[in-house]
């Protein structure tokens, strides 16, 4: 089967690979669309936490089940909980497989999607409930969004600062909405705010290289600051900057991932009993709700998919992702 390997940062290739042989628990999945998310583009640029080389890329999936099982029937259209846990540990006997201290992410700590078939784990395959394959491309990126807002216990009428509109940020104010949540918007990229604005109906944007964030959150909150900010960048002096933003009693979640130090005052922090929390993958319950908010239209998955191209394109188009002025916000890859 045709496979793509990201061999090095820098290098992709194609390789022929034997397709996979069923076993037992698992399901064999022809792979129709994967989308292409910061993970992805971070493994290749090398900035990539938790990875190694090479790495079939690829977590993103709407695919096709090839073999029927007491579950599902060939040609029935499905997606994936790309995080596989070990079922034992700690945190996956607490209720926490997407923090699993063994825990196996596709196209991350082993190989993904990004090849014409893949076999998965039973349990984490997902019935389409309906949703087209480009619907189903995306539910994964919005869960992320959806389990930090769920971490955050957003309460309706609570001042949201998103940090990030990237794609994990778009979702996380879409899930932020949906909870009740008055979303602010921060990024440097006006483009982007703009989107926010525009498809997301995002009250408030701020554009962070051109305002000054402080007045501005003040203005938009009567004084009081954010109760919530998430961080969608995984940018260290975003992340670093963003604790100056909290109301007194907030809480700070962080769904992006940088590989450095995490530095701020500790007596700022401490006078507002302030909570300090990461946001690690989602669980089927993300999912869940993801796919649910989808079937009943308070998220048009249309708003995302920016780009798409052919499995045997992608080599061609990759790098191109990484520039902000190809305007990107989805990629989605078709087989």
């Amino acid at each position: 089967m045709k496979t793509l390997i990201c061999e090095e940062p820098g290098k992709l290739i194609y390789a022929d690979r034997l397709k996979p042989e069923p076993s037992e628990g698992n399901t064999l999945l022809r792979v129709r669309r994967i989308g292409i998310c910061g993970t992805d583009l971070h493994a290749f640029e090398g900035t990539q936490p938790y990875f190694n080389y090479p790495r079939v890329l690829g977590h993103e999936l709407a695919a096709e089940i090839v073999i029927s099982t007491s579950d599902f029937q060939s040609g029935d259209i499905v997606t994936v909980i790309p995080y596989i846990n070990c079922q034992t540990c700690l945190a996956c006997r607490m209720g926490k497989p997407n923090c699993c201290s063994n825990i196996q992410v596709l196209g991350v700590h082993t190989d993904g999607g990004m090849a014409e078939f893949i076999q998965v784990p039973t349990r984490l395959v997902l019935p389409a409930q309906g949703l087209s394959l480009d619907e189903l491309a995306l539910v994964e990126p919005l869960a992320i969004g959806a389990h930090g807002v769920r971490r955050a216990a957003i309460t309706k009428g609570e001042f949201v600062l998103i940090v990030g509109a990237g794609p994990i940020g778009l979702g996380t104010m879409e899930f932020a909405r949906i909870a009740g949540g008055k979303v602010i918007a921060l990024d440097i990229n006006e483009q982007r705010l703009d989107f926010c604005k525009e498809k997301l109906k995002v009250d408030h944007t701020i554009n962070a290289l051109k305002d000054n964030v402080t007045a501005r959150l003040q203005a938009i909150t009567g004084g009081d600051m954010p109760t919530v900010i998430i961080d969608a960048t995984g940018s260290q002096k975003a992340i670093n900057n963003a604790f100056q933003y909290m109301a007194h009693g907030a809480r700070f979640v962080l769904i992006g991932l940088q590989k450095g130090e995490i530095s701020f005052s500790h007596p700022e922090f401490h006078k507002r009993e302030a909570t300090l929390m990461s946001s690690r993958n989602a669980t089927r319950e993300d999912f869940d709700h993801v796919i649910s908010a989808m079937k009943n239209k308070l998220v048009d998955p249309s708003n995302y998919i920016t780009h798409r191209v052919k499995f045997d394109e992608v080599t061609r188009d990759f790098k191109s992702w990484l520039d902000p002025q190809t305007k990107v916000i989805k990629a989605i890859v078709e087989l």
